[in-house]
């Protein structure tokens, strides 16, 4: 296994060959919100190797094992389209900071609830963390609004790449943080807090643009006109549906492996490359997206998407688990990536927060779904079942890919024969 010495000094070898095109304003405030992001990454690995397992041990009924995990999917989309208003109100990054400190409650919460061994508290705290990850989704678009130029998919990519440090810390806490209070997991929960204040620090030194207002010779469009479009449809569609078939196996993959005989080490060791899978792309991701476009990129994601479930179907070994989740991280990346990038190519910059947030609470509510599916899929009907019910997603978003680069493809033909 690669020593995290060696991830960490190859993540800071990439960043720096990635971010040298930008400008040195530009590249501290992607520095800071890809550290923010690797924070955010953090708390939501730590998430992913705990939540399910603490369900499973607290519900009564074990077919809700993973409603932890959906409270805090649902609080992500119950938040996102406020975090966005209340962002054009307050600003960047004081809205940052507000989600920080939803966090630090959310934590606080989460931990008492496993002492007093209340499964609803759990939930009720992983909804208050939710709404802290709803706010920080909108890194990327902050680090879009950072930099000028055709830099856009560049710095979007290069902020998401923080996950990778998330990756790394998030499953060595979990590991270490499992029995800190003697009440397994309160501890781990607990650690959140540290992180949090970590992100909050970073985020008061954040200089991002004003978010732009809107003018009378520019009125904002009804958000029904701007879903119209056919590449909002896809964009939307991608990081949905990238998101909610990633979520619905990682959130199943602890549960799986438990079942399959396997000890949490080993679950962790999967869920770490899987991040590791889903980040460690960006550092090329934005350039594929200049060269070849964000439809054939995302094309490209949900393919490996297919890839992942047939090695997921192919056996239950912790090697078939680590590689599928691989794949499927990078799919995951290509997919969302993608998305993003097509997305700010829908709206006017003084109708992005409304129409960022309608996207996030559509992808978050996608994951609330998926998040549920797969703790009644897993319970009931087993690994298999919940990689089968992942197909019909992938075929919806390479269908809308697909159908949107053949239009593409299309028109430009029409227009050289003119």
């Amino acid at each position: 296994m690669v020593s995290p010495s060696n991830h960490e000094r190859a993540v800071r070898h990439f960043y720096d060959m990635s971010a040298q095109k930008l400008s040195s304003p530009e590249r501290k405030q992607v520095l800071l919100l890809a550290l923010c992001q690797a924070l955010l990454l953090t708390n939501t690995v730590i998430l992913m190797a705990v939540n399910a397992l603490v369900g499973y041990m607290l519900a009564e009924n074990k077919m809700w094992a993973t409603l932890p995990a959906m409270t805090y999917v649902i609080g992500s989309a119950v938040a996102a389209m406020p975090a966005s208003a209340w962002m054009r109100r307050v600003g960047r990054r004081s809205g940052f900071m507000h989600g920080s400190v939803l966090a630090m409650i959310g934590a606080c919460i989460c931990a008492t609830a496993v002492m007093m061994k209340s499964f609803w508290g759990v939930c009720l705290g992983t909804f208050f963390i939710g709404c802290y990850n709803a706010t920080g989704a909108l890194y990327r678009f902050a680090a879009a609004d950072a930099v000028t130029g055709d830099n856009k998919a560049r710095a979007i990519s290069l902020v998401l790449a923080g996950g990778i440090l998330g990756g790394l810390l998030g499953p060595e806490s979990a590991k270490i943080s499992k029995d800190w209070l003697g009440v397994t997991y309160a501890g781990t929960y607990l650690s959140l807090v540290a992180f949090a204040v970590l992100a909050l620090a970073l985020q008061s030194r954040l200089q991002l643009p004003a978010i732009a207002a809107a003018t009378f010779d520019k009125p904002v469009r009804p958000l029904s006109v701007i879903a119209r479009q056919p590449k909002f449809v896809v964009a939307v569609l991608a990081a949905a549906l990238g998101y909610g078939v990633m979520n619905l196996l990682m959130v199943a993959t602890p549960l799986a492996m438990s079942f399959c005989g396997h000890p949490f080490k080993e679950g962790v060791f999967v869920l770490e490359w899987h991040v590791v899978g889903m980040f460690l792309p960006s550092f090329f991701t934005g350039d594929l997206i200049k060269r070849f476009g964000a439809v054939k990129i995302i094309i490209v994601g949900v393919l490996l998407n297919v890839v992942a479930v047939g090695i997921n179907l192919s056996g239950v070994t912790v090697a078939h688990f680590w590689f599928g989740l691989v794949v499927l991280g990078v799919g995951w990346n290509f997919m969302f990536i993608g998305g993003t990038t097509l997305l700010t190519e829908t709206y006017e910059p003084h109708e992005k927060t409304r129409v960022q947030g309608f996207n996030d609470m559509l992808v978050f509510a996608t994951m609330a779904v998926s998040s549920s599916s797969a703790g009644l899929l897993v319970n009931a009907r087993g690994w298999e079942m919940v990689n089968y019910s992942a197909l019909p997603a992938i075929a919806i978003a390479f269908f809308a890919a697909s159908a949107l680069l053949w239009a593409n493809s299309r028109q430009k033909v029409l227009s050289l024969t003119r």
